[in-house]
């Protein structure tokens, strides 16, 4: 049966950062997710986490200069050392929050090199990060981004993004199937779900075209949410969207299931 985390990088945004653990408590949500930690210590969130009695499903690992375009580097040749300083970064927060996946970000493809010198740098790093990640009973997830919101991004498909997985042979390691980027990308998602469920390890939802809430658009997310429960998806799901109005009053999808 489906579960929803609250994205606090995109949902209560009403309010300051802090203050959006107990919003989404307030509003039923058990768990949350959100983009970055890096602006708190570690020991201060978890202790929103822990006050409100959520459960902290997922963050990104530091993507390098978010504003400026950047949108991590874990394929990029030339920015392994930065890479792995991104992982003794994380570790602390992950351990602190007891987050058990985390998402590591693989970044625009960099013209100056190849395909195959971008695969197999991220190959390579994907690996140390699983192994580094593995110690604390961590799961790295990778997630394709669509190439309409995010131009030359290392991933932008799904099934695309599970060969690379195989090919890196970790068990800790999963795919990050966002319903928003795999529908513009790929389609057919009941099958596609099906097809991938042994690697799906998050889940993430918005509408398309314009990824609000779950109740407009082209999906039909109840069919959707059907289809991850019968492919066996029993994890928590972010809702990864752009309220149309304020976050509380779009939540009429949430009560209805919740």
């Amino acid at each position: 049966m489906a579960k929803f985390a609250a994205n606090l990088t995109m949902m209560f945004t009403e309010v300051e950062f802090l203050e959006r653990f107990e919003k989404a408590a307030q509003a039923g949500f058990k768990a949350v997710e959100f983009l970055f930690p890096y602006d708190y210590e570690p020991e201060q969130l978890a202790q929103y986490i822990e006050k409100y009695n959520l459960e902290q499903t997922l963050f990104n690992l530091y993507p390098g200069d978010w504003v400026g375009g950047e949108k991590g580097f874990a394929a990029l040749p030339g920015e392994e050392k930065r890479f792995k300083d991104c992982i003794e970064q994380a570790i602390p927060y992950a351990v602190a929050m007891k987050c058990k996946k985390v998402h590591v970000m693989a970044g625009i493809v960099n013209p100056q090199y190849t395909r195959e010198q971008h695969e197999e740098t991220f190959i390579n790093n994907i690996r140390y990060a699983a192994d580094e990640f593995s110690k604390h009973g961590i799961k790295v997830v990778l997630e394709p981004l669509n190439s309409r919101d995010v131009p030359n991004y290392f991933i932008s498909h799904q099934r695309e993004a599970v060969e690379l997985i195989r090919r890196v042979e970790r068990k800790n390691v999963g795919l990050q199937f966002d319903v928003y980027h795999a529908q513009i990308m790929d389609g057919d998602l009941s099958v596609l779900i099906k097809d991938l469920a042994p690697y799906i390890g998050h889940v993430q939802i918005a509408s398309v075209p314009d990824r609000h809430e779950p109740d407009e658009g082209e999906l039909n997310f109840n069919h959707i949410f059907d289809v991850l429960d019968s492919a066996g998806y029993d994890d928590w799901i972010g809702c990864e969207y752009n309220p149309r109005a304020t976050t509380e009053e779009g939540l009429a999808w949430f009560k209805l299931r919740n």
